[in-house]
């Protein structure tokens, strides 16, 4: 996999996405570009919530050794975990009225739920791919994409 620097933004600390980490593992386009963010950034972290959720994402596509892999992904990549404490858990709660499945076009899943409310906790912007958050009021770093709520302000065509 060879890592395109090209769009690689400024980023201090982040929270990621499992969306970002199955684009890495599963090699789909803008991987590198995401490799490359995540090894910019200062900080990189995660909610146990969606890391429960990247466990079983993985461990539906490669079986009993998924959750092995999300854990040699989240050590490699320096990923800190960070607890769902009853503040983030609001955050999410308040992501989900606003974002969720069935009540808005962004959809958010449960997982993607515990991102936002760790995003949103610690005011950071989120690392995925797709167009789940990007039509939040959540700053999005994504391939070939930055945007803050729901502005598309793209920064390669």
């Amino acid at each position: 996999m060879t890592a395109d620097t090209s769009l690689v933004t400024d980023t201090a600390a982040l929270v990621v996405d499992t969306s970002a980490v199955t684009a890495v593992l599963f090699d789909e386009p803008g991987s590198g570009w995401l490799i490359n963010t995540l090894v910019e950034a200062s900080r990189c972290y995660m909610s146990t919530g969606t890391y429960l959720e990247l466990g079983i994402v993985l461990e539906s596509r490669f079986g009993p050794t998924g959750t092995g892999t999300a854990d040699r992904f989240v050590r490699d990549s320096e990923i800190t975990l960070v607890d769902v404490t009853p503040e983030i858990a609001l955050r999410s709660l308040e992501g989900w009225r606003r974002f969720g499945k069935g009540r808005h076009p962004a959809a958010l899943n449960y997982g993607d739920c515990f991102t936002y409310g760790l995003a949103a906790e610690r005011d950071l912007p989120i690392l995925c791919t797709g167009e789940d958050f990007a039509q939040t009021d959540m700053f999005v770093l994504r391939p070939g994409h930055a945007t803050s709520g729901s502005d598309d302000a793209s920064l390669a065509e």
